[in-house]
């Protein structure tokens, strides 16, 4: 039977439209304090309750709107965002400079919402507001309120189940609300911002700030003190902003912001040469912390190809991808010999000359493994205890040039699956020779692995030796999302060593870490372990969310790729990988061990 086409009612056409533009409350939250800006707002006052389900609301002291300018920007497709001289002409969309000009907007947020428009014009007596509940006109009058428009929205999606069932929890809507806000507040220091949540302010910034001052504020105070500042030209593209120093760098990416023109977007183009730019200079599964902003003619970017603006489409990406890989090197490099500065020759000669001991067959069958759990002794053997009384002497730098552990000194490679170490390579690589060929391990690959088992171990048996009780408890600041995700998983973090508790809101007090990393960094640990939550939190079961956040834990434990060890310290790390289970590939599935056979060799050098 054939269908007639026929026109779709006004209010359905509207919720089909806050289907593209309003996501979730931070969709709607993000579409109205762009308003505000392009306004010419320098004050935006934002509260948000329920993480937005229940309430959204922006001031500012804009130009504010009149009675008929009010009634238009609730229709559809009604903009002050396009100049009259352009409407209709070819090009008209390209040159637009604002933060968006989407006309259906408010009328979309207003369909499925409850939304309070109010606004006064500077220098007019009063103020005038409309009140349109879920689509339809409800209330609409003189207001008194400052010169200047503030915007209500109130039970988002009540009256449409369907979407609000998908939406997350209120405590997911909030950490996406406050991601918005955080990232144009980076984008415009000439505007000051303020957010409450439930009645708390959560965020506050001046206006007039200096850009680097701005982002340090929002992202992490410690920035300013571990970044370079990016400021490179290339014809009419400016690429600015500060980098964080690839050793100031945490677990995900999300400490990534990316500006086209001031438009925060999360575009892949601009993420990839970030990350070919720190290439050299990061571990595989560690992400720099920065804020970068690109500004280029209107002409050389399409920003409406993707409904809420997150991406662009470059005219020439090649050009824009080498200034921004260009400009990074260039600060690391050169802006800042913090990036590349070589340790003290002492330090290094203490690292790399062997300590002079005298090792006694019970240490020779031991080699327990030295600095490598945190100076606690692991018992290798039946011999491991014996490791106390070599311990000072080994920690100790030396007083002068040391002799090498003598090969003499090593098991034979008959007497153990991986063999025996016979040195380091690129200060990564340990080599050992075993009975049946060579055997190549990833020493960092290999210990996060060790480490992993070692605090899983611990969990399952949720003994009290698990946990270090730290002297001083240590504060570490964390935005309030942060805390929450924590504070959450707290119970499920205590088992496994990692005792945090909730001080203030936006700080966790840490007593006790994890036996196996007691000599870590504490703040750098529970910043990683956030990162894991808020990366792997939401999707997955609590044991899987553990497992990451175990691996996370590893990962502070083990001893990282440049660090070299000695002779005991590498056969130590054998012998404990041929006893644990799994430690044939990493806490990421990659392997940390390699062997060439005595024939592969052969062939190598055409023996065979």
């Amino acid at each position: 039977m054939p269908r007639t086409i026929r026109r779709l009612p006004e209010t359905l056409i509207n919720r089909i439209a806050a289907g593209e533009v309003v996501e979730r409350p931070a969709s709607a939250l993000k579409e109205l304090v762009e308003n505000a800006i392009d306004a010419g707002a320098t004050a935006i006052h934002i509260r948000v309750s329920e993480g937005g389900l229940a309430l959204i609301e922006v001031s500012d002291d804009g130009c504010g709107m009149d009675r008929a300018e009010i009634e238009l920007a609730l229709e559809r497709h009604a903009t002050s965002k396009l100049p009259e001289s352009l409407v209709g002409t070819e090009g008209a969309l390209e040159a637009v400079a604002t933060l968006g000009f989407r006309g259906e907007a408010l009328p979309s947020i207003a369909s499925v919402a409850r939304l309070t428009l109010e606004s006064r014009v500077r220098g007019a007596g009063d103020g005038w507001h409309r009140v349109v509940d879920h689509g339809a006109l409800v209330e609409e009058g003189p207001a008194a309120l400052p010169p200047g428009t503030r915007v209500r929205v109130e039970h988002l999606f009540a009256h449409v189940p369907a979407r609000r069932k998908f939406l997350r929890s209120a405590r997911s809507e909030w950490a996406a609300s406050l991601d918005v806000v955080r990232r144009l507040a980076m984008a415009r220091p000439d505007v000051g911002f303020t957010l409450e949540h439930d009645g708390r302010r959560a965020l506050s910034v001046q206006p007039g700030e200096a850009l680097a001052e701005r982002v340090a504020r929002l992202i992490a105070r410690e920035l300013a003190d571990n970044a370079v500042v990016v400021d490179l030209m290339r014809g009419d593209l400016r690429l600015t902003g500060i980098a964080g120093l690839p050793t100031y760098n945490r677990g995900v990416a999300d400490h990534q912001y990316l500006f086209v023109n001031g438009r925060p977007v999360k575009d892949r183009l601009l993420i990839g040469a970030v990350r070919g730019a720190y290439a050299e200079m990061l571990a595989r599964d560690r992400h720099a912390v920065l804020a970068l902003f690109l500004d280029l003619p209107g002409s050389e970017v399409d920003v409406n190809v993707h409904p809420a603006k997150t991406e662009v489409r470059f005219r020439d990406p090649a050009t824009v991808r080498g200034l921004v890989v260009t400009g990074l090197r260039e600060a690391l490099s050169t802006g800042d010999r913090r990036s590349a500065q070589a340790p003290a020759e002492a330090a290094m000669r203490a690292w790399q000359v062997e300590p002079v001991a005298n090792l006694s067959p019970a240490y020779q069958q031991g080699y327990p493994l030295r600095g490598l759990f945190n100076g606690d002794v692991q018992r290798l053997g039946e011999a491991g205890a014996a490791w106390r009384g070599y311990e000072a002497a080994i920690m100790a730098p030396p007083a002068g040039r040391a002799e090498s552990v003598a090969v003499d000194d090593c098991p034979l490679a008959s007497e153990f699956p991986m063999g025996t170490a016979r040195g380091q390579i690129a200060k990564t690589y340990i080599v050992a020779e075993a009975e049946d060929g060579l055997v190549i391990v990833d020493q960092h690959a290999a210990h996060e692995r060790l480490v992993m088992e070692q605090l899983r171990t611990a969990g399952v048996g949720a003994g009290a030796t698990s946990a270090q009780a730290l002297l001083i408890p240590e504060v570490v600041d964390l935005d309030e999302v942060a805390c929450d995700r924590i504070e959450e998983a707290a119970t499920e973090l205590a088992k496994f060593g990692l005792v945090a508790e909730r001080f203030g809101p936006a700080a966790m007090l840490v007593r006790a870490v994890p036996a196996a990393l007691g000599k870590g960094d504490p703040q750098a640990l529970l910043r990683d372990v956030a990162d894991d939550l808020a990366q792997n939190g939401a999707a997955l079961l609590v044991a899987e969310r553990l497992d990451h956040v175990l691996a996370t834990m590893a990962c502070h434990g083990s001893v990282r790729a440049g660090r070299v060890l000695s002779v005991p310290e590498m056969n130590a790390l054998l012998r404990e990988m041929e006893a644990t289970p799994r430690s044939g590939q990493c806490n990421h599935g990659r392997p940390t061990w390699v062997k060439l056979a005595h024939a592969d060799i052969e062939k190598l050098f055409g023996r065979r």
